[in-house]
């Protein structure tokens, strides 16, 4: 019988990559070790050393020094999220810590946090005031730190200027409304440049070389997602390209000449490319794909280097020839059970629902099955996610298809992708729109000839999870055979009132506020309804969880288990909000995928 071990890929990245000064050498974050350590390879010929070696603490995100011969990195420890800085010879030797405060979270931003000069890191802390993120800069030479922003909840910063002086930095007053300062270093002067009285929201891109603009993506104005130029001195928008999907990420390179984004296509990536600032937009042929992320330009803008997958490839580090459009992947980590040529390509099909409009889903049988068989129907986390065509949870899915199982992965409203509208449906509506149209897909799939309706199943983390038992109490009548959930809030108002104080302004924005709203989110609540649950339930919790405590997971399994109902209950001492460990991710997933077969597979 397959195992999950089997779908694993032989090795598992971060969602992060830098690309050395010369372009030579790529610096990236996988669990070769058993847990995420910082990796530099050559972007030639592939060889590759291993910069740390933690074992509690893993590594979150990486940068590159200016002259390139440190890297700097962020980890945390036992998924805490509490991420200190440490910096790291390039060529091998012992790390150094440069922020040592056990209780503050510390973030760099989306560019290099190095001035053009490489003395100064800027970064964000929360180490003034729990509930807001301060702007920081380091000297790293000297060890000097100066507060140079008084943020909020969710301030971020942006790039720095090419002349130094200055730092673009993002506000968000809650997940829609953002602000954009331009932050004079020296004298700790912020400037907002983004309009005051229009909501949008941006992301923040590299300067132009002139220092004349910076890129940024934003929805001012629109529904979607779009590329401009944002004035530096008016904060005015000249747009570049206005697609009606999402452009999720935009890489410069260093010179300025060529610049590269990508376009979110029905879930899909799409690679754009523009060299010089007359030249027309050009879709690179053969890049589009599951998704495509950390786009990073080599120096002279002829390659770029990023992480992709697909739903038959695990994510591995690519290198993309933008002349030629030749791909080639840096990595290979395909697992066991790609070699046997069993993975399953899913298919795109569109639920219609009652409200009037259809429902994204990918749509995963397993080949060469005796039909009819049950179905996983997968829930994301979020809500402000998207399901999306990648070797999900790390194979887990193509688990399910090994073990008989179909998958059904829809983007319920309150999903990302989809345009302002649909994705701000849910806020403050958790448990409405979002459960409505998932009541919507399970009577979908029983129309399916190939469906055995009997067997429908769920599965879902964090968010996804409220999902999974919001259905198995709320839409208890649906007959649910089995859910699988993890990490994942039973009590809305416990969880606001539990929300880490740099959240919290996004928790009532999104979520709702525990004491105005209490009569609302008690009524939306899975464990209000815990007693309509009758199908077997296997719930699994991070002890160390910061955004969903595992006392909303506890809080499930007491009322359940009072009432003598099937519950399976897992806590990782070791772990988060969700699973970094190798042997963990292996145990936890291989456990969900036994549980759900037992219950759904004839």
């Amino acid at each position: 019988m397959p195992e999950y071990r089997d779908f694993q890929p032989r090795l598992r990245f971060q969602s992060t990559l830098a690309l050395s000064p010369s372009g030579d050498e790529v610096a990236y974050v996988d669990d070769s070790s058993g847990q995420f350590n910082v990796v530099v390879q050559n972007v030639e010929d592939g060889c590759r050393r291993v910069l740390t070696t933690h074992r509690e603490s893993a590594v979150r995100k990486v940068a590159w020094s200016r002259n390139g011969d440190r890297v700097v990195y962020l980890a945390d420890r036992n998924g805490d999220e509490r991420t200190q800085i440490y910096q790291v010879p390039a060529g091998g030797g012992e790390p150094v810590q440069l922020t040592d405060a056990p209780g503050v979270q510390h973030e760099f931003g989306a560019g290099n946090p190095f001035s053009p000069v490489g003395d100064l890191l800027a970064y964000t802390a929360n180490d003034r005031d729990p509930a807001r993120k301060d702007v920081l800069v380091l000297n790293v030479d000297t060890g000097e730190v100066r507060r140079v922003h008084l943020g909020g909840g969710g301030t971020h910063v942006g790039h720095w200027s090419p002349d130094g002086r200055l730092l673009t930095v993002v506000d968000w007053l809650d997940s829609s409304n953002h602000r954009v300062h331009l932050l004079s270093v020296a004298d700790a002067d912020a400037r907002q440049i983004s309009p005051a009285d229009r909501a949008a929201r941006y992301v923040l891109g590299p300067w132009l070389p002139d220092g004349s603009a910076c890129y940024v993506l934003s929805n001012l104005g629109r529904d979607y997602m779009a590329l401009a130029r944002m004035d530096a001195a008016s904060g005015a928008l000249e747009w570049l390209d206005t697609p009606d999907w999402n452009v999720e990420e935009v890489a410069v390179a260093p010179g300025g000449g060529t610049v590269l984004w990508t376009v979110n296509e029905e879930g899909s990536s799409e690679l754009r490319c523009r060299r010089g600032r007359g030249e027309a937009a050009v879709v690179l042929p053969g890049s589009r794909m599951g998704e495509l992320n950390n786009l990073t330009l080599d120096p002279p803008g002829r390659c770029a280097v990023m992480l992709g997958s697909t739903p038959t490839r695990p994510w591995n580090v690519a290198v993309l020839e933008l002349t030629s459009g030749d791909l080639r992947w840096l990595t290979d980590v395909d697992p066991p059970a790609a070699r046997a040529s069993v993975l399953a390509e899913p298919t795109l099909v569109h639920v219609p629902c009652r409200a009037g409009h259809r429902v994204p889903a990918h749509l995963y049988r397993p080949p060469g099955r005796r039909e009819p068989v049950g179905v996983v129907l997968s829930v994301h986390g979020g809500p402000m996610s998207q399901e999306r065509p990648v070797y999900q949870y790390d194979g887990f899915y193509q688990f399910l298809l090994s073990r008989g199982l179909a998958v059904f992965a829809p983007n319920v409203r309150g999903s990302s992708g989809y345009g302002r509208a649909y994705q701000e449906s849910v806020y403050r509506d958790w448990g409405g729109v979002d459960l409505d149209d998932l009541a919507d897909a399970v009577r979908y799939l029983r129309e399916q000839s190939w469906v055995d309706r009997s067997r429908v199943g769920l599965f879902g983390g964090s968010y996804g999870g409220f999902l999974v038992l919001s259905c198995l109490a709320r839409l208890a009548d649906l007959g649910w055979a089995a859910g699988v959930s993890y990490c994942a809030p039973s009590n809305l108002v416990t969880l606001a009132e539990a929300t880490p104080p740099a959240w919290r302004s996004q928790v009532l924005a999104v979520i709702g506020d525990p004491v105005a709203d209490a009569p609302r989110l008690l009524d939306r609540s899975p464990v209000t309804h815990a007693d309509k649950i009758r199908a077997p339930l296997f719930v699994i919790q991070g002890a160390n969880d910061p955004r969903v405590p595992r006392s909303e997971s506890d809080q499930i399994v007491e009322r359940l288990r009072d009432r003598g109902v099937r519950v399976r209950y897992d806590v990782y001492s070791d772990e988060g909000h969700g699973f970094l460990k190798r042997e963990n991710q292996a145990r936890m997933r291989s456990s969900a995928g036994d549980f759900l077969a037992a219950h759904l597979v004839p």
